[in-house]
């Protein structure tokens, strides 16, 4: 469910007036994460790295307030969920886009992944929950390595966005480069600091 908010009942007040109406208000951090544990879990679990990287964004999320606001438009919207975007690559071979429900429940986020992304494989078409939940955009461009990425703004989509590419293997622990775009309207860099923290934190405790 969401629902219109009025900019100054909320803690994004001044935020609102400085940021919604400028003419780049999106900011990007780059991090350098250490996937070690990812990578374990994943081989020991026999589950996708990119899946629990997705669900360790969304745990990471869901613990910062400022995620579940997000400026549409002229509108600030308040959500009541939050749900992680991945890319597929489709039967025509192109992308897609698919939006996965964040759940605590890493078994029933697991299966939703699987579920949603071979579906959207298979029919080219879009998985959009952005009506319903505040949506985090991912994007890995898993062949190659890089230090980050800094997204378009478009003025239309205003949303969180975690850009990544290929992990890299230093002695015994493996590091993974990312970036973390996010509008200034919905959070500043405190709050991304915070949230970016979690997923390290997250990452480390799966």
């Amino acid at each position: 469910m969401t629902r219109e908010v009025n900019p100054k009942d909320t803690t994004r007040a001044s935020a609102y007036e400085l940021w919604m109406k400028a003419p780049n208000p999106m900011v990007t951090f780059f991090k350098t994460l250490d996937v070690t544990n990812l990578i374990r879990v994943s081989k020991k679990k026999e589950m996708k790295f990119n899946m629990l990287l997705n669900y360790c964004i969304g745990k990471a999320a869901v613990t910062v307030k400022e995620f579940y606001i997000l400026p549409v438009g002229e509108k600030l919207i308040q959500y009541e969920t939050i749900a992680v975007n991945t890319i597929v690559k489709n039967k025509d071979g192109e992308v897609s886009s698919c939006d996965i429900l964040y759940t605590d429940d890493l078994v029933k986020f697991n299966q939703e992944y699987l579920k949603y992304t071979v579906r959207v494989a298979e029919t080219s078409q879009d998985r959009d929950l952005s009506d319903d939940s505040m949506v985090i955009g991912t994007s890995a461009i898993i062949d190659i390595e890089i230090d980050g990425a800094i997204g378009m703004n478009s003025g239309i989509f205003n949303n969180p966005f975690v850009i990544w590419g290929k992990y890299r293997r230093k002695i015994f622990r493996y590091y993974l480069p990312i970036s973390f775009q996010f509008h200034h309207t919905q959070m500043d860099g405190a709050h991304a600091g915070r949230f970016l923290e979690n997923l390290q934190n997250e990452i480390n405790s799966l």
